[in-house]
């Protein structure tokens, strides 16, 4: 009886849809337990590049169920149009499942995401998305919110949407947030969710089903643990639980059914949008990952900021999370380098600190500590085992793995399924 998590050590982009596909191969069941479709995971396989924003990455798999759970926020358009996509590509979607409890993301919501971005003050800003990810769980929070189970008595969903988005356009646009044509949204809505209501389902219970009938199940999140709403950089973080124990709510299990938690670490360390970062490299280092490591969100195209590896912060992450195995990503970034860089500690205010602050503002004031290791200066990208690695290479992920108190389970040397291999 196996459920397996799979969390992002760091500032999500780690490569997280790249492992799950690889996991996936004894996976009968994927599920995605948070976050919404500003997240976006990549996966390369036969000649295909996929970039999935809600369907879970188990998508590629014949027979597996690909599950979107109820912490997810969906929004419906944008979800017929990612379905919709795959089918063009021959890729069946047969085996989706959207939780009939998720919350779903609403016009407004979106309006609302750019109204707040846009009228927040220099050095305030989220670097949001404005997909309105926040905004709908807001609306969760609030008990405004209209949730899955609503496409399946479409004339009620239509009366709660028309209330909703009056309210919204008694509020906002007064304000200077953009009008909402509630008729055309209702129009454009309407087609989304005749789409979706085939897939609408209890996944509470198909999801326990799977885990008393001992079945292997993947629960995938998006993000990484840095932007956990409770632990990670507030407030520019996401806004759900990235972390492990979001997954026990995020996908309806109880916590005793996780058997295990695999983390997904990238070589060195990046972060897109707004918000501290310790390790970054605004130089000639940073320019290098960036370039050499498709440095790009896959869902915005922005390019992400670049730095050497944050220990301090990804043991937090790991201790939080109940790391078991790592699974580390873009080794094959480091190759050319002389040397390569591992953050061990933080020096704030003159005072050495080895823990990770809850105070965002002294991250903006961190001097790090460096602990440097020899590059390897060989190609890695045709590895296929442990043994293939150039020794220095090995002990660079030993030492990375001695430091989290975690043991290296995968390790990624490129795009392609057949540049992963397990080692645990």
């Amino acid at each position: 009886m196996a459920v397996s998590v799979l969390v992002g050590v760091q500032w999500g982009d780690e490569g997280k849809g790249k492992i799950i596909d690889v996991l996936t191969r004894d996976a009968e069941m994927v599920v995605r337990f948070q976050g919404g479709n500003n997240a976006g995971h990549t996966v390369e396989a036969e000649d295909r590049k996929l970039v999935l924003h809600l369907v879970p990455s188990g998508i590629l798999r014949e027979g597996t169920a690909c599950v979107i759970g109820n912490g997810v926020v969906v929004d419906p358009i944008g979800l017929m149009q990612e379905m919709k996509g795959l089918t063009d590509q021959g890729i069946s979607v047969a085996n989706v499942q959207l939780s009939d409890r998720c919350h779903l993301i609403m016009p407004w919501h979106k309006l609302l995401d750019a109204y707040n971005e846009g009228k927040a003050a220099p050095g305030k800003k989220i670097g949001t998305t404005k997909r309105g990810i926040g905004p709908a769980y807001a609306s969760k929070a609030n008990r405004t919110g209209i949730r899955g189970v609503e496409i399946l008595n479409k004339s009620r969903f239509e009366t709660l949407f028309r209330a909703e988005a009056a309210e919204y356009n008694k509020l906002y646009p007064a304000h200077g947030s953009e009008l909402l044509d509630v008729d055309k949204a209702w129009e454009e809505m309407s087609v989304a969710i005749d789409y979706l209501t085939p897939y609408v389902t209890d996944t509470t219970v198909s999801i326990n089903a799977a885990y008393k009938a001992g079945k292997s199940v993947l629960l995938e999140g998006a993000q990484g643990a840095f932007l956990d709403i409770d632990h990670g950089t507030y407030p520019f973080v996401t806004s759900s639980n990235t972390t492990s124990g979001g997954a026990c709510t995020g996908a309806a299990l109880p916590p005793r059914a996780i058997s295990n938690v695999w983390g997904v670490l990238k070589a060195y360390t990046t972060r897109v949008g707004e918000g501290p970062f310790p390790t970054e490299q605004d130089n000639e280092i940073g320019s290098f990952l960036q370039n050499k490591g498709g440095e790009f969100g896959a869902t915005t195209g922005r390019p992400r900021r670049c730095g050497w590896l944050d220990i301090v912060g990804a043991r937090y992450s790991c201790m939080v999370n109940g790391v078991d195995l790592l699974a580390v990503t873009k080794l094959d970034v480091l190759d050319e380098l002389d040397e390569i860089k591992i953050c061990t500690a933080y020096k704030i205010n003159g005072e050495i600190r080895e823990n990770f602050p809850a105070d965002t503002t002294l991250l903006d004031h961190v001097e790090a500590i460096y602990e440097t290791l020899p590059g390897w200066k060989s190609d890695t990208t045709k590895a296929k085992c442990w043994e293939d690695l150039p020794e220095k290479a090995q002990k660079y992920l030993l030492r990375v793995a001695e430091l989290l108190d975690a043991k290296i389970g995968i390790v990624s040397v490129g795009p392609d399924r057949d540049q992963t291999f397990r080692t645990a």
